[in-house]
This record gives C-alpha cells, structure tokens and sequence, in this order.
C-alpha cells in the first residue's frame, strides 16, 4: 500500500498537505483543478518535490529518506521525455541502463515491452517519426520496463485525441493488472478513467479534499467538486448560454 499521512510540502505563501491510502495493484485516480496539487502530490512521492514533515511509505517501506533514483517509482510526464536522437528502442533502454550498455537479455526486455505497449518492428525509428500516441506508448514502455511497483502518471495522455486517450488508459489498465502494479495518475477528463479506477481522490487547494469511489467523488456536492465538473449541486447538468 502507498500510505501518505499529512505529508507537506511548503511553498513560499502557500502549503499543501496530504493523506490518501492507496491499496497495492489498484489504480487511483487524480482530479481537480489546474494548480490544485495534483502535480506536486505525485512529485513529492516521485522525490523530485522536497517534504517538509509527515510521512511516507509504499509496502512498510520509507520513501522520504530515498533518493528518486532508489524509489520503487517510474513516473509518465505528458511530455514524454523521449530523446530526439535516440530511436525509440535506446529510449525505451534508458529505463534499464542511462548509459545504454545493455547486454542481451536487457535488448530482449526492451524488444518485448515494445510489443506489448502495440510498438512491435518500430524499435528503429526515433521520435519523430512516431505518431504522439507511439511516443506515449514508447515512453510507457520505458517505464514498464524500470520493473518498478508504483507507476505515477502526471497527465500522460492529455494531448491525445479523446478516442487514443481511452486506449492508452485502458492498455494501462491491463498492463496494470499484468504486472501487479499500483498505479496513481493525474486526468483532467475524470469521465474517461471513472470506469476504471479502483478510487478517485479529489485535490483543490493543496489538499485532497475527498478520495473514494469513482461514483462518490463524481456526485460529491463538495462546492469545489461542483465548480470542477461544471454541474448543479444537484448533480444536473449545467446548462450552456
């Protein structure tokens, strides 16, 4: 389990505080406003984002004293973070070796998660010559290959067209379920992820306001929650101009 107990990290001016259990293999859903802390909270578990206090931990052990490089983490940017010289088979090798001195059961790892994220026979092309749905699926790819039991994905697929956003997120659920892993990610089209979340934890102003069934937080009359999916408090609908 990933355990977050009033964990801060503190900005001049401004603080945010979090708490959320998240059960191993389950997928936990992010929403909320831009600039609510939903970047912040997945940084702060990744080790890029200092904490201030609290605690941390995923399966009994403590994340706050690790370096990044020595979490249990691999995180998606959306991004990418692909490199443009590399092809997409060197990328996908970074996950394993930064130097890329890979021996052969390393090129055969990279070879077979290639197929798995749909990339099969594409190994030799670099980014630019990939569609933005391959150099999300490269960089996922990448991060499958790291074997690492927490996969944090900050808007990954935002910049996809919505019927390639739904199949990015369900090729991650089923990676998901594959490999066992525990999978936290930043959306901001709730609607495209309620049906395959385990949780949803809503994140406003530094904190996460309410986290729970997908269905719960969707019909949270929370007034923020209201603001956030553009409905009545009632949960109808609002009507356009």
């Amino acid at each position: 389990m990933l355990a977050l107990r009033d964990v801060l990290v503190s900005y001049p001016g401004f603080d945010c505080r979090y708490t959320l259990d998240v059960p191993r293999g389950s997928l936990c859903a992010l929403v909320g406003p831009s600039g609510g802390g939903k970047t912040t909270l997945l940084s702060a578990i990744a080790g890029f984002e200092p904490v201030a206090a609290g605690s941390m931990t995923f399966d009994g052990v403590d994340l706050l004293p690790l370096a990044p490089a020595r979490r249990p983490v691999s995180m998606l940017f959306q991004d990418w973070n692909l490199f443009p010289h590399l092809d997409a088979a060197a990328n996908v090798g970074l996950g394993i070796r930064p130097d890329l001195r890979l021996s052969p059961a390393d090129r055969e790892a990279v070879a077979s998660v290639l197929a798995r994220v749909g990339l099969a026979g594409m190994d030799g092309r670099r980014p630019a010559d990939l569609s933005g749905g391959e150099r999300q699926r490269v960089a996922l790819a990448r991060a499958l290959v790291m074997r690492r039991p927490l996969m944090l994905l900050d808007e990954a697929f935002a910049a996809l067209d919505p019927g390639l956003r739904r199949d990015m997120l369900d090729l991650v659920d089923a990676l998901r379920r594959e490999h066992g892993l525990t999978v936290l990610m930043s959306i901001h089209t709730p609607d495209d992820v309620a049906g395959l979340a385990d949780s949803m934890a809503f994140v406003a102003e530094g904190r996460i306001r309410a986290a729970g069934p997908p269905a719960a937080i969707l019909g949270s009359d929370d007034p923020l929650v209201v603001r956030f999916l553009g409905r009545r408090a009632s949960g109808a609908a609002v009507s356009a101009p």
